[in-house]
């Protein structure tokens, strides 16, 4: 059995309406100055202003920072850091979806310890302690609200960089589920693809351990069960718990276990072409669940079981990446290069980045050149 050395940072809060909670929160971590860090979309749904209210009913001071977009770059950090520098907080909120949690931690890299972004690519790279953080999640997908790793990609490249420290984690996780009931549909269904990813792959790495497994099974219960309802029926308050939940208990998986091949090599799609997340690493998953399927059926049909309990380990691969597939169909997402106008001729080229993505080493089945190209090519 994996060893283990686990401890979570995070508190977890979770409640329809405990948005109202924040200020609060906020008090019992001593803080008198909160810049929240929200993106748009979320400032013109409103719920920035629920944020801020709570908290200036508790007394505190605040500012905000907008001025990020989706995949925050380091020029987007370096952006909020001057604001930071000017206001001066003692807490950071970050309100939104992924894009915000990871901005907010970038922020708190560079503010705390100084330097630019790429000073923390990796792991461990905080040179001091960082502020304290409290993550309000508004989709149910990254998972960031309780990790301790910010994606932030390179302003002038364009590659995602994993940059994580435990220090970096959220002192509190503060999840609603009536935020994420304003969602528009195809964000609900990027971040719903992108939350079952996390709890598939997490639970066949190389890192998986008894705890990782736990979180990843009981993730990919609630997503596989939430999610077509949410689809179905945006308004659902049960199935949109089950989905920001699920994405949350996926998040600590990826914590423990990290992740494999359908994030290596989705983010060179969205690198070079711009392909969102979700649709990127949903369309890498089903052909990685077959080929980590050849070696591993019986890990697959475990987590087949939380669905489909009496389903056989040999066809267990096959029937979860038909699962995987048919949630791609519903959420109206794309299956190939051909309907995202990815020419094949890059796939050589392709390969070659998706090799040098750290998630890819932990991919059960070490990648090499021609595994990763023959992903590629089932979908192409």
């Amino acid at each position: 059995m994996m060893p283990l050395d686990l401890q979570l940072p995070t508190r977890i809060v979770f409640e329809p309406g405990s948005i109202s909670r924040l200020g609060e929160l906020a008090i019992l971590l001593s803080a008198s100055r909160v810049l929240i860090v929200s993106d748009h979309g979320v400032v013109a749904a409103g719920h920035f202003d629920a944020g801020a209210a709570s908290l200036r009913n508790a007394g505190l001071a605040i500012h905000s920072f907008h001025d990020f977009a989706e995949n925050p770059n380091t020029d987007m950090v370096d952006a909020g850091v001057a604001v930071a520098a000017r206001f001066k907080p003692d807490l950071l909120v970050g309100l939104g979806g992924g894009s915000s949690l990871d901005c907010c931690k970038g922020i708190n890299f560079v503010y705390s310890c100084g330097g630019s972004m790429h000073d923390y690519h990796g792991i461990g790279k905080a040179t001091g302690e960082l502020l304290p953080m409290i993550a309000v999640p508004t989709t149910a997908g990254t998972g960031s609200e309780s990790q301790s790793f910010a994606l932030i990609s390179d302003s002038r490249t364009h590659v995602k960089m994993a940059c994580g420290d435990k220090r970096a984690a959220c002192r509190i996780a503060l999840l609603d589920p009536l935020l994420t009931l304003t969602q528009p549909p195809r964000v609900t269904a990027l971040t719903g693809i992108d939350a079952i990813s996390h709890a598939i792959e997490t639970y066949v790495t190389k890192k998986r351990t008894a705890i990782s497994t736990a979180f990843s099974r009981q993730a990919f219960s609630l997503l596989a069960s939430g999610f077509p309802v949410v689809l179905r029926d945006p308004s659902d308050v049960e199935a949109r718990s089950r989905m920001q939940l699920g994405a949350c208990l996926a998040g600590l998986a990826i914590e423990t276990s990290m992740l494999g091949a359908a994030h290596a090599t989705a983010n060179p799609l969205t690198a070079r072409h711009d392909i969102t997340h979700g649709q990127a690493v949903g369309l890498m998953l089903p052909g990685v669940i077959r080929m980590n399927g050849e070696q591993h059926a019986s890990w697959y049909a475990e987590l087949l079981r939380e669905v489909e309990p009496d389903f056989d380990v040999d066809s267990a691969p096959e029937r979860l990446a038909q699962i995987v597939d048919g949630f791609l169909d519903d959420a109206g997402l794309a299956r190939s290069f051909q309907q995202l106008n990815i020419p094949v001729e890059q796939i050589p080229e392709l390969a070659s980045e998706a090799l040098h993505q750290w998630t890819g080493t932990f991919n059960p089945i070490p990648l090499d050149h021609d595994r990763v190209q023959s992903l590629y090519r089932e979908v192409s």
